[in-house]
């Protein structure tokens, strides 16, 4: 029985750092919902064109999607490599 618990207790701390990574439920305001639809219209969706729904949907999101993370990219701090040149050590008189 011991081993049984103990099983059970390193599989529930195992899981439990999962959890933390979970989605919020919180709710979506209206407001934040009409500024996502005009994001998406704004990237070439048209919500007018029913016969090429998924795809259009699919391409706007992925264009807002890469917008967002290149604007991210310039704030964060974390980016390309920086252009330049280093050394390291000591040149040396043999040649």
């Amino acid at each position: 029985m011991k081993s049984f618990t103990r099983k059970v207790l390193v599989a529930a701390l195992i899981a439990a750092p999962v959890a933390s990574f979970a989605q919020s439920n919180q709710p979506v305001s209206r407001e934040q919902v009409r500024a996502e639809l005009a994001q998406v219209e704004k990237a070439g969706y048209n919500p007018r064109d029913g016969i090429h729904y998924p795809e259009n949907i699919q391409a706007a999101e992925a264009k807002v999607t890469a917008q967002n993370a290149t604007a991210q990219a310039g704030v964060s701090g974390y980016g390309g490599a920086a252009n330049g040149t280093s050394r390291s050590g000591s040149e040396s008189g043999m040649q």
